[in-house]
């Protein structure tokens, strides 16, 4: 218990105490900057683009192809209303369907969420860089795996995507290849005979 002039049984008064801490942390703002921590150093800013449109250099099917856009641009809207490529489609328009699917650098993204001029530097794949004689086309084809046809092309994207890296594919492969993709005519069973024999796995 503390006594009237505020001292523990140890013998040390509070205003000894005070003073003590006082003391160290005034020694601590006193130490040489190079014992203490040293902030990290300030990184470069990010370039800004905008707000206006923008000179973009993409390279699509093989080709680069320069644009004006707007930063703000999607890859799909880029490659729908600058490139005249309409086989990407536009349906949820937020990462929900997989019609929009193209493939960068080799993997499949969604299209309507990755802005342009994040696509800079890398190789951009729609449906029609595909061409017709596609084996996957072509076994869309055979099997019907199709019936409106909209989502069509982000399955077939995402078929030539999958052949392109695994061989005989088997059921569970094509599921997992295309769970980003939605049909809502119900054309599964087509879709996924269609992508087996594409890959040799049937």
């Amino acid at each position: 218990m503390a006594d009237e002039k505020g001292r523990g049984s140890t013998g040390l008064s509070r205003r000894k105490f005070i003073t003590g801490v006082g003391t160290v942390v005034g020694a601590g703002v006193a130490m040489p900057s190079a014992t203490l921590l040293k902030p990290a150093p300030a990184e470069a800013a990010p370039v800004a683009l905008g707000p206006g449109a923008v000179s973009l250099t993409l390279n699509v099917n093989g080709k680069d192809v320069t644009v004006q856009v707007e930063p703000r641009e999607t890859l799909a809207e880029v490659l729908r209303n600058h490139l005249d490529l309409t086989g990407t489609k536009i349906a949820c328009d937020r990462g929900g369907c997989g019609a929009c699917t193209v493939m960068l650098d080799g993997k499949t993204v969604y299209s309507c969420m990755t802005l342009a001029v994040d696509a800079v530097g890398k190789k951009v794949v729609t449906v029609e860089g595909l061409g017709e004689d596609h084996p996957v086309i072509q076994a869309f084809v055979k099997h019907d795996a199709l019936q409106c046809g909209y989502c069509t092309p982000g399955f077939v994207v995402s078929g030539a995507a999958l052949v392109a890296r695994k061989k005989n594919p088997t059921l569970e492969d094509v599921k997992e290849a295309i769970c980003g993709n939605v049909c809502r005519c119900g054309t599964y069973m087509g879709i996924f005979a269609a992508l087996r024999e594409a890959g040799g796995g049937a």
